[in-house]
């Protein structure tokens, strides 16, 4: 028998954390946990792993996890020195785009719950790719010379887009993703591999991006952290493909959002003024629409001054916008401006402010703002009335929030219904709350049944 070689890049990893052996063991445990395979891995574990023990791949992989959230920064197997497992589709340069496509659609259209559980960690090990890395790549496509496009292809496709973004909006991302996800795989995929013009074949590319985009946006509301972050990433990949600069800057917001809805202060700060960074254009709308995000995930992590500065930008692009145009335009509106608002006085401790933002919000919501977003709004409005010791308040939001709860399938919706069941149980001796309470446990029974 070979004789095991110690595992000194982990070693070097290890130590860095200054983590004991059984605070390493206990990381990965509870990323197990998060994941939904429970395990129960002791220190003679983690010191097996130093020494050249090489676990299961889903266990590699939420080690290098642990030590990436300990760390602050992303890391790869190898990093930890782990091998690659073979047939890796990040790994393959030159790889087929469609097919990568393909078999991300189709392992979820009809997702098995061992795939759902495994799709719902949330990454920070995620390398994301930086403009210079995916500006004009070139796939290795294999075509189909007895298909061909044209403009009304790339027209069907941006139709599509509109008609998942409605359904999603008025019926959640647990409805919507699996359509958006065999859409990829029975139209969108053929349509890649066809003969067109540069032109045309450019902006099927560009119109893939943002059906990535959007199907990892639905993943995400699903509570499928993980499958999200890897639609985010071939939108990524796709946008530079078409050396569509726009949507590249677009999908990348779209991963500090994700990362702010998780807590991921720092992440989420990151990756937004990476999208600013990156945004070719200076029109208001996108300063507004990159600057809010900025604000959001600054605030997160206690830069006062910062978080500040960049809702004050998104203030004046937003009022440079509406005087231009007439009104906002491109979904980011005054809506969305009092709800970042709302998001940057809370994480800077002013909960009566983040309170009064949240009412400016729907007070100003408009017919485009989605239905879904009124739900995870309204339950943030309740939670902080109740955090503020409005308990009646609090229980007429939520009551709102509960009577649109049982149409809609959004995982985001169901947790601010859980915290409905988790904020009131203190205060169930109050008929109005004890009812409220009840209300919200029977309607996520029903869910769950």
């Amino acid at each position: 028998m070979a004789e095991r070689v110690p595992n000194t890049s982990l070693e070097q990893l290890f130590r860095e954390t200054e983590w004991t052996l059984r605070q390493f063991a206990q990381q990965v445990n509870k990323l197990c946990t998060e994941r939904g395979t429970p395990k129960a891995y002791s220190p003679q574990a983690a010191w097996a792993w130093l020494n050249g023990t090489v676990p299961p791949l889903p266990i590699r992989r939420l080690i290098v996890e642990a030590l990436a959230r300990r760390l602050g920064r992303a890391l790869t197997l190898e990093d930890a020195g782990f091998p690659r497992p073979e047939g890796s589709a990040n790994a393959r340069p030159g790889s087929d785009v469609v097919d990568d496509l393909v078999d991300l659609g189709r392992a979820y259209v009809s997702a098995s719950r061992r795939h759902v559980v495994g799709a719902g960690l949330f990454s920070v090990a995620l390398a994301v790719p930086g403009w210079q890395d995916v500006v004009g790549r070139a796939y290795a496509v294999q075509s189909n010379p007895h298909a061909a496009i044209g403009q009304a292809e790339v027209d069907s496709v941006e139709a599509m887009i509109d008609r998942l973004q409605e359904i999603d909006g008025a019926f959640g991302g647990q409805y919507a993703r699996p359509m958006a996800s065999a859409f990829l795989v029975s139209t969108v995929a053929p349509y890649l591999r066809a003969s067109a013009p540069d032109h045309i074949r450019k902006a099927m590319l560009s119109s893939a991006a943002m059906v990535c985009y959007f199907t990892g946006w639905m993943a995400m509301d699903e509570g499928l952290h993980r499958l999200a972050q890897r639609y985010y990433i071939k939108g990524l990949e796709l946008a530079g493909a078409a050396d569509d600069h726009m949507t590249y800057c677009h999908v990348l917001r779209g991963i500090s959002v994700q990362a702010a809805n998780l807590g991921h202060g720092a992440h989420a700060a990151r990756y937004a003024n990476a999208a600013a960074d990156a945004a070719p254009s200076s029109t208001p709308y996108m300063r507004a629409f990159m600057a809010g995000q900025q604000a959001h995930g600054y605030a997160m992590t206690g830069a006062k001054t910062n978080a500040l500065h960049s809702l004050c930008e998104t203030e004046r692009a937003i009022d440079q916008a509406n005087s231009s145009t007439g009104a906002a335009t491109g979904g980011y509106s005054v809506s969305t401006l009092a709800y970042h608002t709302a998001q940057v006085r809370y994480e800077l401790g002013d909960v009566k402010g983040s309170v009064q933002s949240l009412q400016d919000h729907f007070r100003l919501r408009g017919e485009k703002d989605s239905h879904r977003s009124g739900l995870i709004f309204g339950g943030l409005l309740a939670e902080r009335q109740l955090e503020v010791g409005h308990l009646d308040a609090a229980c007429a939001t939520w009551s709102g929030v509960l009577d649109s709860y049982p149409a809609m399938h959004s995982g985001r919706v169901d947790d601010r219904v859980r915290s409905v069941v988790t904020c009131l149980a203190p205060y169930r001796k109050n008929a109005t709350a004890r009812h409220t309470h009840e209300r919200a446990r029977a309607l996520l029974r029903q869910k769950s049944a």
